[in-house]
């Protein structure tokens, strides 16, 4: 069967991977699972590694957002969901119901799902931005770790978002799911 190619930013074609393929890979041994890397529309990202203010953001925030999960509810960090057969990402923090097991989380699913970036910013406020808007996910922040600033994604179509915020550091970040949860990066 002939491979699915993609289209690089030079022009030339690249051999395009479905999930079932990385899945295979890493249980082959030639993907290691340590590997830090997405599948976007069947090419392998590599992730960088993350650094002190981004892990600090993403720990203040998973605290608060654990003390106002309610039970049928279940936060994930660093999970990989599988939004279409040759795409998956690995939000750092996603909230989704806790009767599905990581693997059946589909994009409507997902209540929220938090990007914190200090060198990936252009690339998850644009490509990955419109990825979950087309997939369906409820709600998306995108946090700036250098500047401490979010951009909060609502409404999400497969055209994009239809509201998306700038939220400065002192302003109280909320979650549609969480009636009770409030934040504020400057806090962290």
């Amino acid at each position: 069967m002939p491979s699915t190619l993609t289209r690089a930013a030079e022009g030339f074609p690249r051999r395009a991977f479905t999930v079932d393929e990385i899945i295979a890979m890493q249980d082959a041994g030639i993907i290691s699972e340590d590997e830090n890397f997405e599948l976007i529309e069947g090419e392998i990202v590599p992730m960088g590694p993350k650094y002190s203010a981004h892990e600090r953001i993403k720990s203040e925030i998973a605290m608060e957002l654990v003390r106002a999960c309610p039970p049928d509810l279940i936060l994930g960090f660093e999970t990989s969901l599988f939004l279409s057969r040759d795409t998956f990402v690995e939000p750092d923090i996603s909230l989704y119901p806790k009767r599905l097991q990581s693997q059946d989380v589909r994009g409507p699913d997902i209540l929220l799902a938090v990007e914190v970036a200090a060198s990936s910013l252009p690339y998850d406020l644009n490509l990955k931005a419109r990825l979950y808007a087309r997939y369906g996910v409820r709600e998306l922040w995108v946090i700036d770790a250098n500047e401490r600033v979010t951009w909060v994604h609502m409404g999400s179509s497969e055209n994009g978002w239809g509201v998306v915020t700038c939220e400065a550091a002192d302003e109280t970040l909320t979650c549609a799911a969480l009636p009770g949860f409030a934040f504020r990066l400057a806090d962290a």
